[in-house]
C-alpha cells in the first residue's frame, strides 16, 4: 500500500456456494452511485455521463463469482443501456419510478430471497429497496437519511469506485464465510 488510499481486498473470483454466500442477486443504481451524480450537457445539448471503470471490474467479479448483477435507475436514459451493453449485463432497467416492485420481480425469477439481494443506492429514492435487501451498501456522499439505513457505507464517493469497493467486501465476506 502506497500513501494513505486503503486498498480494497482482493478475494478469488470464483464460483462461491450458495450456502457460504447468501448473495445472488447484486443491483445498483446509476445517477450518484455508478457515476458522480452530474448532468453534463454538451453545447448541443447532449448528456454526457461519468462512470469509473474500476465499478466495471468489480461488478464483472462478481458475475465470474456467479452472483448475478442488474443496473436499475429512474432515468430514462440511452447512456445507462450503452454502459450496460458495453459491460454485457443482460439485466438493465431504466426509467423505473418503484425499484422496489421491479426489484421483488427480479427476485422472483431468480428463485431468490429479498435477504439475497445486496443493493447500493444513493437516494430518497433507493431507500426502500435499501431497507429491504438482506445487504445494501451506499456511496460515502449519499442522502443522510440512506447513509443511517445502509448495512455498509463506503469509504469513496459514487462514481469514484463506490460499487467497486461494495463489490469487494461482499466477495470478502462471502470468502469469510467459506473459512
Amino acid at each position: 500500500m502506497t500513501g494513505s488510499r486503503e486498498e480494497s481486498p482482493s478475494p478469488s473470483p470464483q464460483a462461491i456456494s450458495p450456502a457460504l454466500c447468501p448473495v445472488r442477486l447484486f443491483a445498483t443504481d446509476v445517477d450518484g452511485t455508478l457515476t458522480d451524480g452530474g448532468m453534463y450537457y454538451t453545447e448541443t445539448g447532449e448528456v454526457i455521463k461519468r462512470f469509473d471503470t474500476r465499478d466495471a471490474f468489480g461488478m464483472n467479479r462478481l458475475r465470474r463469482a456467479g452472483i448475478a448483477v442488474a443496473i436499475v435507475t429512474s432515468e430514462d436514459s440511452p447512456i445507462v443501456l450503452a454502459r450496460a451493453r458495453k459491460l454485457r449485463i443482460e439485466r438493465v432497467y431504466v426509467g423505473v419510478e418503484d425499484k422496489l416492485s421491479l426489484l421483488e420481480k427480479v427476485i422472483a425469477e431468480l428463485g431468490a430471497t429479498w435477504a439475497q439481494l445486496a443493493y447500493i443506492g444513493d437516494d430518497l429514492n433507493d431507500l426502500p429497496v435499501i431497507e429491504r435487501a438482506g445487504l445494501s451498501a451506499c456511496p460515502a456522499d449519499a442522502a443522510s437519511q440512506v447513509v443511517d439505513a445502509a448495512n455498509y457505507v463506503c469509504r469513496r464517493a459514487g462514481g469514484h469506485g463506490a460499487v467497486r469497493e461494495f463489490c469487494e467486501w461482499i466477495l470478502a465476506e462471502c470468502i469469510a464465510a467459506r473459512g
